[in-house]
């Protein structure tokens, strides 16, 4: 049996800006929005699994189809990995099913995301595994990865991103946290990226926006958890959810669209909002690519293409340091 433990400090218990007040500023933009990570609580982690097993939403059974014929590939080409990190794991089911293929019996494994229901869940799937030793960091992937940097490997790492995460970044911030990746890692080392391709508009609509409303549900969760934990008032009757396909930026929108006039008040923030109806909020972005425009990216941020394997609109990538780590691969931040 596997192993556990939470090896890495939980870097979100002295988060940059308070919860209150990172939800009021982004619903004080134009347009107003929230932060996609808060999509992701028990209820909403619980909601999102249940989409991945959704038709419509072919992200999850197509990558799990590509890492069970390719696992042996990648660690063949990988090679001796002795660190696998993983940013954002989900249910650790794609996981399990990469390191099945694995070629040292020993392997240390570190997950990284914000929700602790995502850590709980993966940690439960890799505890079957034998020989792994699990570690937990509740922690952004820009501050999972600067712990890794300061605290570098004696063994080939491989840092693995699945189920099209890359997407939810614009393309500034998928640039930096690709830089920070290489920051991270040494020579000899690899990235595993899983991302969604340019597809036909209606598929794509379908996958977020289904006609079982999962994920109708999984956005207006949002407002549920903002009534609990921050005693705002949305009137989740008075939201609807909206998929759109944002051509020109090649990416699906989510957004919840004011029913009609409203007043929301957020008492923790002092914050009143007035909504005119057909307003939104836009909840979460998801890019979509190129096979081309994903090594591109790669390539800018110090890494050459090893692998690319497609299946039904999707790939996997691996790719390996192409020079070293520089200055101007250290993560910046916005301020």
């Amino acid at each position: 049996m596997s192993t556990l433990r939470s090896a890495v400090p939980d870097l979100t218990e002295t988060p940059r800006l308070p919860v209150v007040h990172e939800v009021a500023e982004h619903l004080q933009r134009t347009p107003r929005q929230l932060p996609t990570h808060y999509l992701y609580d028990r209820l909403g982690s619980t909601l999102f699994e249940a989409i991945c097993h959704l038709p419509w939403y072919r992200i999850a059974t197509v990558e799990q189809q590509l890492l069970a014929t390719h696992a042996r590939d990648i660690h063949a080409i990988a090679g001796p990995v002795g660190v696998v990190v993983e940013l954002g794991p989900g249910s650790g089911e794609k996981l399990v099913t990469l390191l099945g293929a694995r070629q040292r019996a020993a392997l240390q494994v570190r997950l990284i995301d914000v929700s602790v229901e995502a850590l709980e869940q993966a940690s439960r799937a890799l505890g079957a595994v034998p020989g792994l030793d699990v570690q937990l960091a509740r922690a952004t992937y820009e501050d999972g990865l600067a712990q890794l940097a300061h605290a570098p490997s004696v063994d080939q790492t491989l840092v693995v991103f699945l189920g099209s995460n890359i997407g939810n970044f614009d393309s500034a911030d998928a640039d930096r946290l690709l830089r920070a990746m290489r920051t991270a890692v040494g020579p000899g080392s690899s990235v595993l990226i899983g991302a969604d391709l340019v597809k036909p508009e209606a598929e794509l609509l379908l996958a977020y926006d289904d006609p079982l409303g999962v994920t109708a549900a999984f956005n207006r969760n949002l407002l549920v958890r903002l009534n609990r934990e921050l005693g705002a008032d949305f009137d989740l009757g008075g939201f609807a959810h909206r998929a759109v396909w944002n051509a020109g930026a090649s990416r699906v929108e989510m957004h919840l669209v004011s029913l009609r006039r409203q007043h929301v008040c957020l008492p923790s923030a002092a914050l009143e909002l007035t909504f005119e109806a057909g307003e939104s909020i836009w909840t979460e972005r998801s890019y979509k690519y190129t096979a081309g425009q994903l090594r591109d990216m790669l390539a800018r941020a110090g890494f050459g293409v090893a692998a690319q394997w497609e299946r039904d609109g999707f790939a996997l990538t691996l790719a390996t340091p192409s020079r070293p780590a520089t200055t101007s691969d250290q993560p910046t931040h916005d301020h």
